[in-house]
């Protein structure tokens, strides 16, 4: 079997280091890993397959023979490094939003467009957390019935704003001032009705990268509105979401199509209350599906509540699957 040198910049980070545990955990084929932050975190070690590795300060020249870089230390820092990472000749997947919607870079869901990742020049970019796991549900129920609007709302965990998020809510449940403030209001006891800034149409950055991004994944237009809300959750994402289908459906239909999905699990008995939580996908890399009943406002309609771990599947596990299947197909 070959082994890749891999680069996980950011490492320090809590999906830098996630991305680390999930290499481990599925048996990625690593020879070398190199782990890179910021000069503040250089010097620390990371943990990897029972070894400690000293993180190295984040430069221009560490990619030389580096075959995967897994970015996650921001936006800026992954437009000043990726081309480089991808100039010395690594592949860089790359969690920010820097290059999520450049023409000539795939924006890769492996459940989803899974022929994208070949098409890269050097970079692919993953998507949003909160887009992932929706697009992970809407591509099979899409290709069996056809989707003609979607209508999602978001139920955020803080950990969607890194280690911070998570900090201010312990810090405010513990009844401190937290040190540094994340979001624009308390977030503890509280839901916040805004992720990321607010453009001058009066939708969220999140918002617009829903919309943007499932469209550029799916490969086709979908009318798709949402409305994105923060609440006092550590981890997982929950999406309540209503779908208007073009073809005739029912709720058994739906949900033969989704226990047949790749990266699906459907938990779904109202009976016994058995439904996805957060605490549910905790931990865990699939996507979690349930609720599913009929819109009684429409012929053709669908509810339906979807849950997923945020920093996995909604980041670092879904970058890993990602680099799988370029090894895969390279070995």
């Amino acid at each position: 079997m070959k082994l890749w040198n891999v680069a996980v910049v950011g490492a320090t980070g809590l999906v830098g280091r996630t991305m680390i545990r999930v290499l481990e955990e599925r048996n990625f084929p690593v020879g070398r890993l190199l782990p890179l932050a910021s000069e503040r975190s250089a010097g620390s070690n990371i943990v990897f397959r029972g070894e400690p590795i000293t993180v190295q300060r984040l430069s221009a020249g560490q990619f030389q023979g580096v075959d995967i870089a897994l970015f996650s230390a921001g936006a800026s820092v992954s437009r000043e490094f990726g081309p480089i990472a991808a100039k010395a000749g690594a592949v860089v997947i790359d969690n920010s939003s820097a290059f999520r919607m450049t023409k000539n870079v795939p924006l890769v869901v492996p459940e989803v467009n899974p022929k994208e990742i070949f098409r890269h020049r050097g970079i692919i970019a993953n998507p949003n957390c909160s887009t992932i796991q929706l697009v992970v549900v809407l591509k099979p129920l899409h290709d069996r019935f056809g989707i003609k609007r979607v209508v999602v709302s978001t139920y955020q965990a803080v950990t969607g704003a890194g280690q911070k998020g998570a900090l201010q809510l312990e810090e405010e449940l513990a009844q401190r001032t937290p040190v540094q403030k994340k979001f624009p209001h308390q977030i503890a006891y509280n839901a916040i009705p805004q992720v990321d800034v607010f453009h001058d149409d009066g939708y969220s950055k999140e918002e617009h990268k829903m919309i943007d991004e499932t469209t550029k994944i799916m490969g086709r237009k979908i009318e798709l509105t949402a409305t994105c809300v923060r609440i006092p959750v550590i981890g997982g994402h929950g999406e309540a979401v209503n779908i208007e289908f073009r073809k005739p459906s029912s709720p058994k239909a739906v949900r033969r199509v989704l226990e047949k999905a790749p990266g699906i699990i459907v938990a779904d008995n109202p009976a016994t209350s058995e439904y996805p939580m957060p605490i549910t996908a905790d931990g865990n890399d699939f996507v979690f599906v349930g609720r599913i009943r009929k819109d009684n406002t429409r012929k053709n309609g669908i509810n339906l509540w979807i849950v997923a771990d945020n920093v996995r599947k909604g980041a670092a596990t879904n970058a890993v699957q990602i680099a799988e299947a370029l090894t895969t197909v390279t070995d």
